[in-house]
């Protein structure tokens, strides 16, 4: 067994390391008193203050923090996409997927909320607490689901766009309109030719 597991971890290293911060900085967050936890949170949101005054490395650290769901379970959502992402694409390309969904679904939100703020809308914050794992984990599960089996493209991505779209038209916020972005970018991904360029190996 610990043979197996320690196969497992060379055979998936962006998924390990990745997933090792994610734990690291759950654990140190669990040891800080509130005050502390909010004070992290609010320096690593990747808002629209933050990236107007230069704060680009925001982008990064927003997805070391695991938010709006159960700690394990977003840590093994985030095992289970990006280890099966690594393992069919390499790990350029597994971890460059996720990447690509989050930093560019956070831009896309920040852009449209900096947009809203210069037109003077309601609900516009230039502060909001912006962190999370969900970005990249929706574009590379749209991705995953785009580029396997017949059935999980025919029913699967669309099941996955139909839920998204339901929490969207239910809360209303920015979030859950940059879910319906991420999905898009890693239906992009999985039709670039970078993605393609090394076949993702075959499912039934």
């Amino acid at each position: 067994m610990a043979f197996r597991s320690w196969t497992m971890v060379r055979g998936l290293p962006a998924t390990t390391v990745y997933v090792l911060l994610l734990f690291a900085t759950a654990a140190w967050l669990a040891l800080q008193p509130f005050r502390e936890q909010a004070r992290f949170v609010r320096h690593n949101s990747s808002n629209v203050h933050h990236l107007e005054v230069g704060k680009w490395w925001t982008v990064l650290t927003s997805g070391l923090v695991v938010d709006g769901v159960p700690v394990l379970l977003g840590i093994g959502a985030v095992a289970a996409a990006l280890g099966l992402a690594e393992w069919r694409w390499g790990s350029a390309r597994g971890m460059g997927v996720f990447l690509f969904g989050h930093v560019a679904a956070t831009l896309v939100t920040e852009g449209i909320m900096w947009l809203m703020r210069l037109m003077h809308l309601p609900g516009a914050l230039a502060r909001a607490r912006d962190v999370g794992i969900s970005y990249g984990l929706v574009a590379t599960i749209a991705c995953l689901l785009f580029l396997g089996s017949r059935r999980s493209r025919r029913y699967g991505l669309p099941m996955l766009a139909v839920f998204l779209a339901a929490a969207w038209a239910i809360n209303q916020e920015l979030a859950d309109a940059g879910h319906l972005v991420a999905l898009a970018l890693g239906v992009v991904a999985a039709r670039s030719r970078w993605l393609r360029a090394r076949g993702p190996r075959a499912v039934n």
